[in-house]
């Protein structure tokens, strides 16, 4: 278990010079704005009193990045780009009805966002998730911040997802929120070029387990969509991921994501130090079976921190063989996938969208959680401000019975 308490801002100074006019002194402060902004190239200067005297000049630096931002804006719109069609793949065996369609092109994110290191990278390498090899720490109390930070945003982006989903509309509209949102809070969206997933958020409709991506596809009524958000912000990343139900769904429907809430939340009130991650997977596995359902093996929770996956595997099923101890610092993730039929999956075309291989449906939630000296702390958790409050499921429960 590793401490890291690294003074980064100094380490962004070092060797910097100021960006004062015809100064060269070493650069011993950065612009406020340009912080908040993550624009880094222009922000450095020796004194308060150069930064006064060049403020002038060096607001023009805002005002450009605020025009880039515009403009990237305007183009992720993609208006009059139609994905209306449905793809044809011929060969392929479709488990369930669902079916993929066109998708608009990847979305661009100012460059003034600071992005992880495989946002750039031609095949998506996320280079530090295989230098870590499996490397289980503990954060410090300035990363714990960071990560405080950025799960408030990513819940605030998760539920302005939420907040349209109905029926008529397109998962890729979802993505389109999802982008604009994390752009507004200076984030970038971490699932964005990851091994070249093309989209900014996960869309998984009906008898999609996960990674389904945002396409032409109109949710009806009596559907469900799982919008799995993860984003990253100074350093670190945020995930977190619910399920939604659009307009009115069966009785099974219903039985099927209120066990999945179910699990999640049992699983979480077990976290504290000392208990093994191993251990999680009964819990889920008990709770699911006992209400006649089937959980996912193929995909686990992690370790969420500086990395978008890393140590610990946390498997939802029971008699599992992951390894660690919860100890305080630890910040990780639940995401128990519950199935109506068999736990099994196949997956499509895309090498992303995984579903059922029976066509039944599939439901999923997901915090990011960090382990306290007395216990856990759901870093993702939802607010008064959420979509139906910070209690969904009983609020949905709830209307369900004014029917």
């Amino acid at each position: 278990c590793i401490k890291n308490n690294v003074d980064e801002l100094e380490l962004k100074m070092e060797g910097r010079s100021c960006q004062g006019k015809d100064c060269d002194k070493a650069a011993k402060m950065r612009c406020p704005t340009c912080i908040k902004n993550n624009v880094d190239d222009e922000s450095y200067f020796c004194s308060q009193a150069c930064f006064k005297s060049n403020w002038d000049d060096h607001k023009a630096v805002h005002k450009k990045a605020k025009q880039m931002a515009a403009k990237v804006t305007k183009y992720n719109r993609f208006e009059g780009v139609d994905i209306s069609k449905e793809k044809k793949w011929e060969d392929y065996d479709f488990s369930g009805p669902l079916r993929p369609f066109e998708q608009t092109p990847k979305r661009l994110v100012p460059r003034h966002i600071a992005r992880p290191d495989y946002a750039d990278d031609e095949e998506g390498n996320p280079f530090g998730e295989y230098k870590a090899k499996g490397q289980l720490r503990c954060l410090s109390d300035a990363e714990i911040q960071k990560m405080r930070k950025v799960c408030k945003f990513g819940r605030e982006i998760l539920d302005a997802c939420g907040a349209i989903i109905k029926p008529g509309i397109t998962t890729d509209a979802i993505d389109i929120v999802c982008h604009e949102a994390s752009i507004e809070r200076n984030c970038y969206p971490s699932p964005l070029n990851y091994h070249t997933f093309p989209k900014s958020c996960c869309t998984s409709v009906n008898e999609v387990i996960c990674h389904g991506i945002p396409d032409g596809y109109v949710l009806k009524e009596g559907d469900i969509v799982n919008v799995d958000i993860s984003v990253y912000h100074d350093g670190v990343h945020a995930d977190l991921n619910e399920t939604f139900l659009v307009g009115t769904v069966d009785e099974e429907t219903l039985h099927l994501v209120k066990t999945t809430y179910e699990t999640l939340d049992l699983a979480i009130k077990e976290c504290k130090p000392g208990v093994r991650y191993r251990d999680l997977g009964n819990i889920i596995s008990k709770h699911a079976h006992k209400n006649k359902l089937s959980v996912v093996r193929t995909y686990c929770g992690h370790g969420v921190n500086s990395l978008f996956h890393c140590a610990p595997n946390v498997p939802h099923y029971a008699k599992n063989k992951a390894v660690g101890v919860m100890k305080p610092g630890h910040t990780f993730t639940i995401e128990p996938m519950i199935n109506q039929g068999t736990w099994q999956d196949q997956t499509w075309l895309d090498d992303w969208t995984s579903t059922t291989t029976d066509g039944k449906r599939s439901a999923q939630f997901e915090h990011t959680l960090l382990v306290t000296e007395t216990g856990v702390e759901v870093l993702t958790a939802r607010t008064a401000n959420s979509p139906t409050g910070p209690m969904w499921f009983e609020s949905v429960l709830e209307e369900k019975q004014k029917e």
